[in-house]
């Protein structure tokens, strides 16, 4: 409380002497315009009322100043913004004055030439001394400077966008700064040998060894490569990481411009790279307002709300002004985690946290008639392959059973709209958990084409960068230990998107899937770009810390597990597929699903999975997905097609 009020007694003492600076500046303005203007000869007849025109004209000045709120403006840190504000503030003050001295005096014997070199002088005299005192501070901030450039980081930027701008300003302006930039790299030829703030720019990014053993000759070798481009992702980040490692430089990237805008980091912040920059996906333009047109107002139900994809619906949902949100998940911990995280981002927002089991028909019907969802969004399952192949019947109660649970509760308690979360594994699966997944699409497929008004709408991605579960926190994980990190075959691949980006994508397609409500079923496929091979993601986490593979931080393969494949796809050969009017997402045409087949094995394949007979549970689920085959009978099937 003490340092609050001294510091607000030392700021309107600098106020006021800023302003009483002002009075004096504006007061010496008018008999300075008048001197220079009608020399001494002729300024006789301005006596007449040069006193009181001094002292109308400071109290203008004065009032016009304090109503721009001229005064929050640091001396030390003036800059063009404030010269214009000084430049608006003289105009008025201006204008104001000699509209008063002509209803006054009619301006008689005045030049006319006098109020514009009135207004000049004026910003002169108010502006000069900001911009000398600047001056000097810098000037004289040069030994203070010196003590600290001994211990400031060299750094290299990559990319001339107003992101550098803004770090090489504050990196010079600010002496206890961290970093010092001795270049710029640029792929832009226009730019090339031109200079920034005294910087040389050099091109092009191919050539980095070159310009940094360039720079190392001259006792300015950089200590850091900041990418200073948000346009530059995925392999141009992988080509500069390699060079990076190569020259033993760590590589690291400026915050967005939306963060320095929202005062969310400062103009000196830098961030190590993040996997996600090797992604190399293109950032889609979403349709925020069909979004909201599908979510705002309606009662929406998230299933799996605490799991990475329904957590992240469940927050991107409730941005968007559901009537209610309703939060459904069986592990009491995460629901209780993502409860209270909505509670504090959106306290307003009407919500139930719903602790119930997607395999417990009931429940979720009577979950579905207390509450009335209108959109509902299904992201419980078991998405973990090896767990799922080792214990099938659970995998089969949770995602195929679950699902019916749900399907038959939006028909019969007349949802709008259900949308499954399903994944690539279900195309052509060679594991139980695709199949389940698939089974689960065959069965949204039946329940589309059923009396109700519920339209069913699949959406079909693959990996989610760093889930639970996934490769990417596992990795990180044997990274910290010290190693090994263990991969399963050299040439697998997976396609992988950010969970951020997913949901996004998600909401989208559900967009899009509602605005034809005549189509009962819909399958979107989420276009993942070219697919990662999981070898290249280990390396680049391993020197993204800092490390060099196969020397600080062994690999080792142990082997496809049971149900996994060397490569995902995203939709079968018979998929029809379309691109939609939203680029990111296409629609497959969904094959024709048998609802004979269901109905005669569905009760036999529940009835096998609750008595815990996992052969004729898998050998049931086999006969209801005919295209699964595992990974040993699809090489097989391969190889035959090869051989003939």
């Amino acid at each position: 409380m003490i340092v609050r009020l001294v510091n607000r007694i030392r700021n309107r003492r600098r106020n006021l002497a800023v302003a009483a600076h002002d009075a004096l500046m504006a007061a010496l303005s008018f008999p300075l315009a008048l001197y220079v203007r009608l020399g001494e000869e002729d300024f006789a007849p301005a006596h007449a009322y040069l006193g009181w025109g001094t002292l109308l004209f400071a109290a203008i000045g004065c009032a016009v100043f304090i109503r721009m709120r001229q005064y929050r403006g640091l001396w030390r840190f003036a800059s063009m913004p404030d010269f214009l504000a000084i430049a608006k503030a003289s105009v008025l003050s201006v204008l104001i004055f000699y509209t008063l001295m002509f209803g006054l005096t009619r301006l008689e014997g005045m030049p006319r030439s006098v109020p514009v070199m009135h207004w000049l002088l004026l910003m002169v005299l108010v502006a000069g001394p900001r911009f000398f005192y600047r001056s000097t501070m810098d000037r004289g901030g040069k030994a203070e400077r010196t003590i600290y450039d001994q211990r400031k980081i060299p750094v290299l930027l990559i990319g001339v966008t107003q992101g550098a701008e803004l770090f090489i300003q504050e990196s010079k302006r600010n002496p206890a700064s961290l970093y010092e930039v001795v270049g710029i790299v640029s792929d832009d030829t226009s730019v090339i040998g031109s200079a920034m703030y005294g910087l040389k720019i050099y091109g092009d990014s191919s050539k980095l060894a070159l310009i940094v053993n360039k720079l190392a000759r001259t006792g300015r070798r950089p200590q850091r490569i900041v990418v200073a481009d948000d346009r530059l992702r995925g392999a141009g980040v992988q080509r500069l990481l390699e060079v990076a490692d190569a020259l033993g430089v760590p590589l690291a990237r400026l915050p967005q411009m939306s963060e320095f805008k929202s005062g969310a980091v400062e103009k000196t912040d830098i961030r190590p790279i993040a996997i996600e920059d090797l992604l190399g996906r293109s950032q889609t333009i979403h349709d925020r307002d069909a979004m909201r047109k599908l979510v705002e107002g309606r009662r929406v139900l998230v299933t799996g709300a605490g799991g990475t994809i329904g957590g992240e619906l469940t927050r991107q949902i409730a941005g968007y002004g559901p009537s209610q949100l309703l939060m459904l998940d069986l592990s009491e911990y995460a629901l209780y985690q993502i409860d209270t995280e909505i509670a504090e981002a959106h306290p307003a927002l009407s919500r139930v946290a719903l602790l119930a089991d997607v395999r417990d028909g009931k429940h979720i019907d009577q979950v579905f008639a207390s509450c009335q969802p209108e959109l509902v969004f299904h992201a419980a399952a078991i998405k973990h392959v090896p767990l799922a192949e080792a214990n099938p019947e659970e995998a089969i109660l949770t995602n195929v059973f679950g699902t019916r649970h749900v399907a038959d509760a939006c028909l019969r308690r007349g949802a709008q709209a259900m949308v499954l979360i399903s994944t690539d594994k279900a195309v052509h699966p060679t594991n139980v958990m695709g199949a389940t997944k698939r089974l689960a699409e065959h069965y949204c497929a039946v329940a589309g084409g059923a009396a109700g008004n519920t339209q069913f709408i699949t959406l079909r991605f693959g990996n989610v960068l760093g889930s639970t579960g996934s490769v990417v926190p596992l990795f990180r994980r044997q990274i910290e230990k010290g190693g090994p990190v263990t991969l399963t075959h050299k040439d697998m691949r997976r396609y992988f998107m950010t969970v951020r980006e997913a949901v996004e994508l998600v909401l989208q397609a559900a967009a899009l899937g509602r605005a034809v409500p005549a189509r009962r079923y819909s399958i979107f496929v989420l276009d993942m770009g070219e697919p990662i091979r999981i070898e290249d993601l280990a390396l680049q986490m391993i020197r993204l810390a800092g490390l060099t593979p196969h020397e600080d931080i062994r690999i080792v393969y142990t082997g496809l597990r049971p149900g996994e494949k060397l490569y995902e796809e995203m939709f079968y050969s018979a998929e029809k597929v379309a691109k939609t009017a939203h680029q990111g997402i296409l629609l497959a045409a969904a094959m024709a699903a048998d609802s004979m087949a269901l109905q005669k094995h569905l009760p036999a394949l529940l009835t096998a999975c609750l008595d815990r007979k996992e052969v004729d549970a898998v050998r049931l689920l086999r006969s209801l997905v005919p295209e699964y085959q595992t990974a040993g009978e699809a090489r097989a099937v391969r190889q035959d097609a090869r051989a003939g």
